[in-house]
């Protein structure tokens, strides 16, 4: 794959509003990230299909469950954007609505093979979508934490074999 002007691998996790799953897989893959020390070769960002809920920080409720395990997510959420396709190596879709909304925006066939499925990269669940727990309660959001650090692992695992 393709890497940009900066040399750095780029991945765009999508979900919804990006107050919940995107904001907690990018917080994730970028500790992961740095706990390699490859933060001059790698960077995330997420965004969500929805853009009712821009400039706002992750649900608190996600982000009390993330610090409990060592991740400080502070992103400010923002909607998908036309330049985000070539603007990133690859596209990581939570669910397979947002996966197919992402292949509906994608302004290219070649732009659309960058979209994967999180779920794609899960090992230790059995599972085909990344679920929202925005009405799940505190159980939801420790299995969504559970399932993207199960897939954030084997996705830098992926990349790091490419680079």
């Amino acid at each position: 794959m393709e890497n940009h002007i900066n040399n750095k691998y780029k991945v765009l996790f999508v979900c919804l509003g990006n107050i919940c799953r995107s904001p907690a897989a990018q917080g994730i893959f970028e500790h992961i990230v740095r706990e390699n020390s490859m933060q001059d070769r790698i960077e995330a960002d997420s965004a969500g299909i929805y853009g009712g809920h821009s400039g706002a920080h992750p649900d608190r409720r996600m982000r009390t469950a993330a610090l409990y395990r060592g991740y400080g997510l502070t992103h400010s959420a923002r909607q998908v954007r036309g330049y985000d396709f070539p603007d990133f190596d690859l596209i990581v879709a939570m669910d397979d609505q947002n996966y197919e909304d992402l292949m509906h925006l994608a302004p290219s066939v070649e732009d659309s093979h960058k979209i994967v499925r999180m779920a794609s990269y899960l090992t230790d669940h059995k599972i085909s979508y990344i679920p929202d727990p925005y009405y799940m309660g505190s159980e939801g959001f420790s299995l969504v934490l559970d399932l993207l650090e199960d897939g954030c692992r084997n996705l830098y695992e992926s990349i790091v074999k490419t680079l």
